[in-house]
């Protein structure tokens, strides 16, 4: 089933359309629960609360793209769940790698978000995304969106480990002097 009808679902308030989004984009939600959580009877809790916040928010949300909207709604579940977990020495999954590889880019300022305008952030990421070759965004965005694993990346692109680890270097370095350069202080 498209996204338009499944959406059309929603609206009608019809349950079909739970099982209509669990059949087309459940494994997808799962991946990107998992790869925050490390943990499948948590991803799986989170994908579930992905369906019913999706139930909830439509009408009066009417999403253009369906899986971009339940992936921001799992990963802000997922999120949750991880520091839930995190404050009760619980937790896993690759999160913790990708925050480490991330803390490059913000040099300790405390208060990021006074300091800079998110919008104007945003904008200038999505800018430098925009810029890349369809193969580097897609590991920027593997790696730091759905926090897939390097090897996850590397078998994705053919690529060897070393490889997808070196091309992630260079993307922060180039984001990190791109926004210096627009005069982000970081």
């Amino acid at each position: 089933m498209d996204d338009i009808n499944i959406v059309r679902l929603y609206w009608d308030r019809n349950e079909q359309a739970i099982t209509a989004t669990a059949n087309k984009y459940g494994n997808y939600c799962i991946s990107i629960a998992k790869n925050i959580l490390g943990n499948k009877e948590d991803a799986e809790e989170c994908v579930n609360d992905t369906y019913l916040n999706a139930w909830n928010s439509m009408p009066p949300n009417r999403p253009s793209i369906l899986s971009t909207f339940l992936g921001k709604i799992v990963r802000n579940l997922s999120f949750n769940r991880y520091k839930h977990n995190t404050a009760d020495k619980r937790g896993g999954g690759e999160l913790p790698v990708v925050l480490d590889e991330l803390t490059e880019l913000v040099s300790g300022k405390d208060d990021l978000e006074q300091e800079i305008d998110l919008k104007e952030l945003v904008k200038a990421i999505d800018t430098f995304l925009d810029s890349l070759s369809p193969e580097k965004r897609s590991i920027f965005i593997s790696r730091y969106w759905f926090t897939d694993s390097i090897s996850e990346i590397a078998i994705r692109h053919g690529m060897k480990d070393g490889a997808v680890s070196m091309t992630l270097n260079r993307l922060r370095l180039k984001l990190h002097n791109y926004l210096l350069e627009r005069g982000f202080e970081l």
